[in-house]
């Protein structure tokens, strides 16, 4: 048997994935481009590609719960220490590209808008598309950060109140938008319609959050639970999440759409997909495999750290910018990935970093 890595290997690897989430997201919203030269099966697979997304949110649930399980819940200081810490994470570079955004008579046209900014306008089906457009997911990810030091408390007491907490949020989320449509037909489609619920919210992705910290409790639990029972962890994650991904491009009805807008393929990809997902990045921890060593290199933590950045520039208002000046082959790939880099280097990381400092004083 071979020596079990290091932590601090088995950790960069997660990091390195990140930049294999936010290629395949690329790949999903370029994916128009080549149609006529992709082969039909393989397109129906890169069609549900926008499943780098999932990867994001499994990972999450399963950080957030590994770092802090309920900590922040001792005191409302450590709440707050908490929640300040996640929006330095997230909020300092999106404001920025944003504000480059408005500022630009070609695009935002100097029409600001608070609920861009708070992203309060990801609640909203009509609006969540507004500014940049990859932003709902962020929103997704800060209702994820608000509750969950409490659903890991939830899931040390007992995985039935955990379950049936995250039912009630679906259930009041659903009922909040049904109610306002009945009253007044909710004409921005806030928390409405449940098709959007399932696609945009964390009430309806929140099968991937959890996914990842269940991932989080088998990692922590020195019992031989059902995950740490799987052999070949890698392996069968990874082929399992591609696999998985072109049986839910089974049920696109064109090579236009994706499957998941069918409800059997939303289905799989609520419940199936996240098992795959949280298996392969427990493989990239516990396996010393070439694709642990491949994610954890140098490159790849890199690019891994810099994925965020990425996320907000390939598509949306830089990405549109860089078009006005010159368009590779690549759809700017390469290019993109270098600002992405700089923005990480010379503004994403020192920023955090001061408000780390600050709010741990």
């Amino acid at each position: 048997m071979q020596p079990k890595p290091s932590s601090a290997v088995r950790f960069n690897a997660l990091t390195g994935v990140r930049c294999l989430a936010v290629c395949m997201v690329f790949v999903y919203h370029n994916r128009k481009y080549w149609r006529p030269e992709l082969h039909p099966e393989f397109l129906r697979l890169i069609n549900e590609f926008n499943i780098g997304v999932s990867i994001f949110f499994v990972l999450s649930g399963f950080l957030i719960s590994y770092t802090y399980s309920d900590k922040p819940l001792q005191s409302f200081k450590t709440y707050s220490s908490y929640m300040l810490l996640r929006l330095a994470r997230i909020l300092p570079l999106y404001w920025l590209i944003l504000t480059c955004y408005y500022i630009d008579p070609a695009f935002g046209k100097h029409a600001f808008n608070w609920q861009t900014y708070s992203l309060v306008h990801a609640f909203s089906d009509k609006h969540n598309l507004d500014g940049l457009s990859q932003a709902w997911s962020l929103n997704v990810e800060m209702v994820f950060y608000f509750f969950a030091p409490l659903l890991c408390l939830l899931e040390k007491k007992q995985m039935c109140l955990l379950v049936g907490f995250l039912l009630a949020l679906f259930g009041l989320t659903w009922g909040i938008g049904v109610y306002w449509h009945y009253l007044n037909g909710n004409p921005n489609r806030y928390l409405y319609p449940v098709k959007f619920l399932l696609e945009a919210s964390f009430p309806g992705r929140c099968t991937e959050f959890l996914a990842g910290i269940l991932m989080a409790r088998s990692f922590n639990s020195n019992e031989p639970d059902l995950l740490k029972r799987i052999p070949q962890k890698t392996l069968i994650g990874f082929a399992g999440i591609f696999i998985t991904a072109y049986c839910i491009g089974l049920f696109e009805p064109d090579i236009y759409h994706q499957g998941a807008d069918n409800i059997i393929g939303r289905l799989i990809e609520i419940f199936i997909l996240p098992i795959f997902i949280a298996i392969a990045l427990m493989g990239l921890i516990e396996e010393k495999t070439w694709l642990q060593s491949f994610f954890g290199s140098r490159i790849m933590l890199l690019l891994g750290n810099a994925s965020f950045a990425f996320y907000l520039v390939h598509i949306s208002y830089v990405n549109l910018k860089l078009k006005e000046y010159f368009l590779l082959p690549d759809r700017n790939f390469v290019v993109l990935w270098l600002i992405a880099i700089v923005l990480y280097l010379a503004f994403e990381k020192p920023v955090c970093g001061v408000f780390r400092k600050w709010i741990k004083a």
